[in-house]
């Protein structure tokens, strides 16, 4: 038998009660599970880093960041579905930036783990 495992099973019913009354709900797992899916995509963590530097327009992003204008057009329509960033309009151009800071801050977190 693996020492890995318990011999016996015996429950601690003060601590099962403990960490199920800190743990969170099942919606904020699966919404933190959807985020780190949506940044597990190398040119989306490259378009939010651009974006935190500064607003740009699909074909800014597409010269800065050596991309197609369409696949930099999917990868914004699904980061703004998720509300990762936004959009103005001014005149025919179309510019985005990040709806919120706080995602390139957790981008920046994981390259230190």
């Amino acid at each position: 038998m693996s020492s890995e495992v318990c011999e016996i099973k015996s429950l601690r019913q003060d601590v099962l009660e403990k960490v199920s009354n800190e743990m969170e709900d099942n919606e904020f797992y699966e919404k933190i599970s959807s985020t780190f899916k949506l940044l597990g995509d190398y040119n989306r963590i490259r378009i939010i880093s651009a974006l935190h530097c500064h607003e740009m327009c699909v074909c800014e992003l597409s010269i800065l960041l050596d991309m197609s204008q369409s696949s930099i057009s999917h990868q914004l329509r699904i980061l703004r579905h998720n509300n990762f960033v936004k959009y103005r309009k001014e005149d025919k151009k179309v510019f985005y930036s990040l709806n919120n800071s706080q995602i390139y801050d957790l981008i920046k977190e994981g390259e230190s783990i």
